[in-house]
């Protein structure tokens, strides 16, 4: 990992655990459901999603007082999603992170409502926006919802399930990832340039860039799925193949996938140039995404 990134990282993600962790603290829920949000909430996440917020608003040069709120909300969805994609009635997972998958410390029941809780919570605290105009503070939560829901992740998880049964196409295959995974990616970069009060032409930049490394970030999960093993990745190898699911390795074989990693890396750097910098954060945060090992 770049310097400069590894000291991006150890300045802000303490700020981010203890946000986190505050968000939780005041939360009024029943102990046995806070335990199992926190649970997952701190099982070891690389927090990436937060990170491109805060790195957004670094590379653009701007502060905001409530950068840690919005990004923390994006997390909190990103964190329920994984309670429930490891659920028996979805993924079926006993592992995320090197730990028990929810379900398999709290039972189902509970976790089913953790996640929910944490869902409900995200949106709860961009109502609390103290820095960001009203207009900007709607339009964080309809993109918000739009990236976790029917339009998006949950689209994508839906896509997911449903092409478990049949060969997709690389265009079809590219559109679940694209919600599945993308669409929170993308947030987070967005979310930070309105934060920014960024101009919409250099918006439109960012939004290369975020689709760019959401199909990159996938591409590399797909890769390690059937490369690494379980321990380093910390959860189950081998996943994709035992459940059948198209894969870019299985649509364009792994050195096929590894070139279509690297196009959509360059064509991320590449949407990078409007910033003028020589190392911008995002920049060594598309290169830690395609090179990580986990």
């Amino acid at each position: 990992m770049h310097n400069n990134l590894q000291r991006f990282i150890l300045n802000y993600q303490p700020e981010i655990e203890d946000q986190l962790n505050h968000m939780l603290a005041i939360a009024n829920v029943s102990e046995t459901l806070k335990s199992s949000m926190a649970y997952s909430v701190n099982a070891g996440g690389k927090r990436i999603r937060p990170l491109l917020v805060l790195a957004t608003l670094e590379d653009l040069g701007v502060k905001s007082a409530d950068a840690l709120t919005v990004a923390c909300a994006v997390e909190l969805i990103h964190t329920y999603s994984l309670i429930h994609d490891d659920l028996p009635c979805m993924d079926n997972d006993d592992y995320r992170r090197g730990k028990l998958t929810n379900h398999k410390v709290y039972g189902e029941g509970v976790a089913v409502l953790a996640g929910d809780a944490l869902q409900a919570l995200a949106f709860e605290s961009l109502t609390t926006l103290q820095d960001t105009s009203a207009e900007d503070a709607l339009q964080l939560i309809r993109m918000l919802a739009g990236a976790a829901g029917a339009g998006g992740m949950v689209g994508g998880q839906m896509l997911d399930i449903e092409g478990e049964t049949k060969q997709l196409s690389l265009m079809e295959l590219e559109t679940v990832h694209l919600n599945k995974t993308g669409a929170l990616l993308s947030f987070s970069i967005e979310a930070g340039a309105i934060l920014a009060g960024l101009h919409q032409e250099k918006t439109a930049h960012l939004k290369t860039f975020a689709w760019n490394i959401g199909l990159a970030f996938q591409i590399q999960d797909d890769i390690l799925d059937i490369t690494s093993t379980t321990e380093a990745l910390g959860k189950t190898a081998g996943s994709d193949i035992s459940s059948d699911k198209s894969t870019y390795p299985s649509l364009l074989g792994l050195e096929g996938a590894r070139e279509r990693l690297a196009e959509h890396h360059r064509l991320a750097e590449q949407a990078l140039a409007f910033l003028e910098k020589d190392e911008p954060l995002l920049g060594l945060f598309a290169d830690y995404i395609v090179n990580r090992q986990s």
